[in-house]
């Protein structure tokens, strides 16, 4: 899915946790996130002058093996754009993504938006070149340039996750300030990742040495 490129990219075990495990929490910011996208996933066309507002489209990528929702895609009218099925005249194509909070350091966000932008392109064989992130709390875009090195970066994290979902693995992270708004700290216990605690292995390993070798 869509989102989890954003989860990926934040913290892979993180990732691993929601889409391997299937665990899940609610935090105050979670649900925060969630009130924020319940417009935004209504399924609703509106239209404005000469541009189209669609919301909770379902987008996919047969190349990348991606699908998901956007929570808006905008089609300006614009003569070097494509043509919409049901609507007269052409269309420039730009998705825009919500967001709980401010921008990010991290940029798992422009990550998810530059998908959607992949997955649009393929569906409307046409070209994307920016996208917008909406903050709630400044309430106001940023523009995000679908560039070469961000397309790269998803096909690079997207081999990593089929990797990842091929092993059934759980990777352990070095715990961070992330983790204090983490929904999922409490299942993911990151204070037990430090180097303190050995290993399953080494733990074996070691009550073998220390009996001996018995079993």
């Amino acid at each position: 899915m869509l989102s989890e490129l954003q989860h990926f990219s934040f913290c892979r075990r993180q990732w691993a946790l929601i889409h391997l495990e299937q665990q899940w929490a609610e935090n105050l910011l979670t649900i925060q996130g969630l009130l924020m996208h319940e417009k935004a996933h209504s399924e609703t066309t509106e239209k404005r002058g000469g541009k189209i507002i669609v919301r909770g489209l379902h987008v996919c990528s047969h190349r990348l093996k991606l699908t998901g929702i956007c929570d808006v895609v905008e089609f300006d009218a614009d003569p070097d754009g494509i043509a919409i099925h049901g609507h007269d005249g052409t269309y420039r194509v730009t998705p825009v993504e919500y967001k709980r909070g401010r921008p990010k350091e991290h940029g798992a966000d422009a990550l998810q938006l530059c998908a959607q932008a992949v997955c649009l392109e393929e569906m409307l064989c046409c070209d994307i070149p920016r996208g917008y992130l909406y903050y709630g709390e400044p309430r106001r875009r940023t523009e995000v340039e679908v560039s070469a090195a961000l397309r790269g970066e998803i096909s690079s994290m997207l081999e990593e996750i089929h990797d990842y979902r091929r092993r059934g693995h759980t990777p352990k992270v070095k715990p961070d300030s992330r983790c204090n708004a983490c929904s999922l700290k409490e299942i993911c216990q990151p204070a037990m990742l430090k180097n303190r605690y050995p290993s399953a292995s080494a733990y074996i390993k070691q009550a073998l040495s220390e009996s001996g070798g018995e079993t």
